[in-house]
């Protein structure tokens, strides 16, 4: 009985991030969203989304391309989440090329006149 209630007890920490499938954004693009309570970093759940992107791309023949990604980590009151969007390509295909990335801002100043 030692040993089945810390289990327990770490299971109910752990959680469980919930992800939202390959989501069809448009021609050759898709989503996936994952998130919830879980004790996982935004980053381990935006490594969890990009392994079913490639293995979705993979299915299909194709190659995994990398349009943006956002990741949020756990903080007071907020669930951790990760989003990522990507195409699935043609090795052949122009815009099958290496990802430039950019860290979208996080606040934006308007300046109005």
């Amino acid at each position: 009985m030692k040993i089945i209630v810390p289990s327990i007890f770490l299971l109910a920490l752990s959680g469980c991030a919930t992800s939202t499938g390959v989501v069809p954004m448009g021609k050759d693009t898709y989503m996936i969203a994952i998130g919830g309570k879980t004790t996982a970093s935004g980053g381990k759940l935006k490594a969890q989304a990009l392994k079913e992107a490639a293995e979705y791309c993979s299915q299909k023949n194709k190659q995994l391309q990398v349009v943006n990604t956002q990741q949020r980590d756990m903080s007071f009151g907020i669930d951790p989440s990760a989003e990522i969007q990507f195409m699935c390509l043609d090795s052949s295909d122009v815009e099958f090329q290496r990802p430039k990335m950019q860290k979208a801002p996080d606040n934006v100043i308007e300046i109005r006149k």
